[in-house]
């Protein structure tokens, strides 16, 4: 079963939008809007409990299958924040580069999502 949808996909992808047109003019509101769209649309791709992507303060979300974590510090741990979560699902910014900038801090054998992003085209 797919997991539920808490953000519309039409104001996720608005959100996401009006924060590609101007990433500092874009208000909380929308830069929340938009990081728990592409969370939920993270685990809607890539549904599983093995690792979780955190983007403090708006969200987190558990994807990629394989073994499950229950209880306690999962063991595959991505955490970013809004800015970088929001260039690399748009493609303005690639796993490798910020992984290496030190904007993304990644732990675990399965915490790489190079293979799932971008997550939105550009068009």
């Amino acid at each position: 079963m797919p997991p539920r949808r808490r953000i519309a996909p039409t104001a996720g992808l608005q959100a996401l939008q009006v924060w590609r047109a101007d990433p500092s003019a874009a208000d909380r509101t929308t830069v929340a809007t938009a990081v728990r769209f592409t969370l939920e649309e993270l685990a809607a791709r890539a549904p599983g409990r093995t690792l979780e992507v955190r983007v403090p303060p708006y969200g987190a979300v558990q994807c990629i299958e394989g073994p499950t974590h229950t209880r306690g510090t999962p063991p595959n741990v991505i955490e970013t924040d809004a800015p970088t979560w929001l260039a690399l699902v748009t493609g303005e910014l690639g796993w490798a580069e910020a992984e290496s900038g030190g904007t993304v801090r990644a732990s675990g054998q399965r915490a790489d999502l190079s293979g799932l992003l971008p997550l939105i085209s550009k068009s």
